[in-house]
């Protein structure tokens, strides 16, 4: 079988690039070993957030007197059925995936792919016979898995993944949740949210680390407000799984701490699939754990390419994904631009939720900038005030000599839906005093990433 494109995985950067080179006109087969959609479809993104709608809807549940709503009888979480529905997302968002390659003439070859010396293709099936198809291009982007820590073995039962998170049998008593990330921090805030007594482990000195401070501590002291016990700081140092419970030693500032769970889930990070897919074989080189690209993705192999989890860069579903649709486009010839990594949006979906763009105050200082900084509270917000959703606050971080956006940072209730104004204005090279005078709708959330922009050049109404 021969193609014009054969893609390594079917994942949020794998099954984009194959419709986006269907659609170009090229010939595309895709080999995938497990479910159409890869991880961020099936076992992350999209199941992850069905859960904390479910865990939202209860907390809803829960404080409907605050908006004047009287329930007869105490509303309960049906775990099962929580962890049913996000099943159910997730295998309709697979069939949705599945229409678009039928749709796009894109022929799916079930089995592990593995790239040959001379740049083909061999699948194994599932029950070891092998088949080699043959492409003038191939597309690796097998993605990542969690990452294991000698001192955190994962055995699947008291010590788990993020797979297993989604899928438990029953609802544990307690957990423990090591590494603050967006992973950790999104089950830390649902298993919590549904009645689990949760201890949150992050080694460094703040939650969501990678976040600027401000929205890190605020976080932090968001889900020490909703019953999270946050340990930062702090690292464990070794478990013992002999009993009926696991038995975390966390080692802190203060000492040592023994903390007993059902379950530890271990978040701190994720591993790069690059093992046993023919890199040596077809001369694909690695660097650092990550394989070796240029800014259009090409390896060092000719005509083979690899985008998403395993080369470098932000280990995101959006970036996987442009990452796919710049490299087809290159390869059928197109003009394209290579992407900025600098100008892409990361969120976490606790509640509050998350989101950034761009420096923090604290590196866009390191870096040099004279910086004009604004920040508007979602307590001065009509909307907030409205929905019950006070908590948070808009920062924004110009250049003082311009006025180009260097940061957005944001904690608040959907602020994953208000960062990519500020993609856009980074992406559109707009400047602080536009986005002043870019009339806002009233009453919205979104209007405080123009008073932010107003509070910075100390132009701010509302506070």
């Amino acid at each position: 079988m021969n193609y014009d494109l054969i893609v390594i995985g079917s994942g949020p950067g794998g099954y984009v690039a194959a419709i986006r080179a269907s659609q170009l006109g090229m010939k595309v087969g895709i080999v995938e070993k497990a479910e159409i959609g890869g991880v961020c479809l099936n076992w992350g993104c999209i199941p992850t957030k069905s859960l904390l709608k479910s865990a939202q809807v209860f907390e809803y549940l829960n404080h409907a007197q605050d908006y004047g709503i009287s329930i007869d009888g105490k509303a309960t979480a049906d775990f099962s059925a929580m962890i049913k529905r996000s099943r159910d997302v997730a295998a309709g968002m697979s069939k949705g995936v599945q229409f678009l390659f039928k749709k796009n003439k894109i022929e799916v070859i079930e089995g592990t792919g593995k790239l040959t010396k001379d740049k083909k293709v061999e699948v194994t099936k599932s029950g070891g016979k092998k088949e080699t198809v043959e492409a003038k291009n191939v597309i690796l982007a097998t993605g990542a898995r969690s990452r294991q820590l000698p001192n955190l073995p994962q055995d699947g039962k008291k010590i788990i993944g993020y797979r297993k998170a989604l899928s438990l049998d029953k609802q544990p008593e307690t957990m423990v949740v090591v590494g603050s990330g967006a992973i950790g921090s999104e089950f830390a805030y649902f298993y919590n949210s549904i009645g689990t007594k949760v201890t949150l482990v992050e080694y460094l000195d703040n939650v969501v680390p990678l976040e600027d401070e401000e929205v890190s501590k605020q976080l932090g002291r968001s889900f020490k407000k909703s019953g999270i016990k946050v340990m930062t700081g702090s690292e464990v140092t070794s478990v013992d799984t002999t009993g009926d419970k696991v038995k975390v030693v966390v080692k802190t500032k203060k000492g040592e701490e023994t903390i007993e769970a059902d379950i530890v889930l271990s978040a701190v990070g994720i591993a790069p699939n690059i093992e046993d897919i023919g890199l040596e074989e077809a001369g694909v080189e690695v660097e650092k754990g990550r394989v070796k690209v240029d800014e259009y993705y090409q390896t060092t192999a000719k005509n083979v390419y690899a985008i998403g989890d395993i080369v470098p860069g932000q280990a995101l579903a959006h970036v996987a994904s442009a990452e796919g649709i710049l490299c087809v486009e290159k390869i059928a010839g197109m003009e394209v631009e290579p992407l900025n990594y600098s100008n892409i949006p990361a969120c976490t979906y606790t509640t509050p939720e998350v989101a950034s763009v761009g420096m923090s105050e604290k590196a866009a200082k390191e870096a040099g900038y004279e910086l004009k900084v604004g920040k508007f509270p979602f307590s001065a917000s009509g909307k907030a005030s409205a929905a019950g959703q006070k908590e948070g606050f808009v920062k924004l971080i110009f250049d003082d000599k311009y006025g180009e956006v260097l940061g957005a940072h944001m904690i608040g209730a959907n602020v994953t839906e208000i960062i990519a104004e500020i993609v856009a204005a980074r992406k559109l090279e707009t400047t602080g005093h536009e986005i002043i005078k870019t009339v806002h709708p009233h009453p919205t959330m979104s209007e405080a990433v123009m008073e932010a922009a107003a509070a910075a050049y100390d132009e701010v109404i509302h506070i």
